[in-house]
């Protein structure tokens, strides 16, 4: 506050003292030309006022005048660089306060950054460690040991049970997964082993993927084997195997087998299937004993169980792997067969005859197979053996 106070003062002082060295340098000059003139001019007696008579005049001596003008300026000019000097000294002792201000305060807002790191970092570290030992000593809780286990449980409590997502934990497993229930469909409780809508999902994988399971399971997915196989092996039950197949034409059609199971991945998850019923046909066997895939093993790009070896014979061409001929996708390929639901869409690049796609070739209108945009795998518990 003193600062702003002293401003104001100082230009009063600088401008008082601009006055009066303009004054006096005025004064002065006309002094220095009155002393010029007296010195040339001829010294003559000063006449009184009033033709002589009256008071006699008294004039102070022009040597006098500008030895006290110069007097005067020098003061002055010795009073305005002292106040220039102090003006300057207080100048410079507000400015490094302020500066020094303005680093403490940095400097307190600093500690007060790095307290809140620390305090987040804290917290962060607590958090991690709360949720480590919830899920280590809480396991998810499962709605069942399968979706057709978790409508029978949920049908006393809820009239209508909602198709989704649910939890659930097999019998004699280790671990909990979520599966995709279907409610709605020919009764509800089924599990949804895979499914393919809208061509988003790449079915294009490696044997791990197929065994882990991919996509999303609100959409397209696949579930993975392994976790296929911890439903239907469970023990004392049997499930069905439901295929729903719909064409470009919106015409649907669909494959059931009553007894379905998968052996365990030693064997490459072979699959074992009962009595078929269905609109589609048994694509699953074929036509004859050469295209049965029914006990086939699980084959992908990386892992060949196909059965063609070295090498087999599909439509007038030689083949060495299916999965290469579908567009590297996982199936129970038997020397390839007729059947296959992981079919890539087809590639603009191949020619018709080559081009690969969701195959069910024994569903044929006019003696073509249709054109299947999209298909779903479920499973359902249809009998306990006693």
């Amino acid at each position: 506050m003193s600062s702003l106070l002293f401003f104001p003062a100082l230009h009063s002082i600088l401008f008082s003292f601009y006055y009066q060295i303009t004054e006096n340098s005025t004064n002065f000059n006309h002094s220095e030309i009155l002393d010029e003139d007296l010195a040339d001019a001829p010294v003559k007696a000063p006449k009184p006022v009033g033709g002589g008579k009256g008071r006699e005049t008294c004039s102070i001596p022009c040597d006098i005048t500008v030895k006290l003008l110069r007097d005067e300026k020098h003061s002055i000019c010795g009073q305005l660089q002292q106040s220039l000097l102090a003006f300057g000294r207080s100048t410079r002792k507000l400015i490094r306060d302020v500066m020094e201000e303005q680093q403490r305060a940095l400097d307190i807002l600093s500690s007060q950054v790095t307290e809140l790191m620390t305090k987040v970092q804290t917290l962060s570290s607590e958090v991690q460690r709360s949720n480590s030992e919830m899920y280590a000593i809480k396991p998810v809780q499962s709605h069942g040991q399968d979706c057709s286990d978790i409508k029978d449980n949920l049908l006393s409590v809820v009239p209508k049970i909602p198709s989704g997502i649910y939890i659930v934990h097999p019998e004699n497993t280790d671990s909990s997964f979520e599966v995709f229930c279907e409610m709605d469909y020919m009764g509800g409780g089924w599990t949804v082993m895979q499914r393919r809508t809208d061509g988003l999902t790449d079915f294009k994988r490696a044997w791990a993927d197929y065994v882990d399971g991919f996509g999303h399971l609100a959409g397209e997915h696949w579930l993975g084997l392994k976790k296929v196989f911890h439903i239907v092996n469970q023990k004392d039950t049997r499930f069905q195997l439901h295929i729903a197949l719909v064409s470009h034409d919106d015409v649907t059609s669909y494959a059931s087998y009553d007894d379905f199971r998968l052996d365990g991945e030693t064997q490459f998850f072979g699959i074992h299937l009962g009595r078929y019923a269905g609109s589609a046909g048994d694509a699953f066997r074929g036509y004859d004993q050469d295209q049965n895939q029914d006990t086939a093993p699980f084959s992908a790009s990386d892992v060949d169980n196909d059965g063609c070896n070295p090498s087999c014979s599909f439509s007038n061409r030689t083949v060495e792997s299916c999965s290469a001929l579908h567009n590297q996708t996982g199936w129970w390929f038997n020397q390839c067969g007729l059947a296959n639901l992981n079919g890539c869409p087809e590639d603009a690049e191949q020619s018709r005859e080559q081009r690969t796609h969701i195959l069910w070739d024994t569903w044929r209108q006019s003696g073509v197979p249709h054109i299947i945009k999209s298909v779903t795998m479920k499973i359902r518990r249809i009998a306990t053996n006693n």
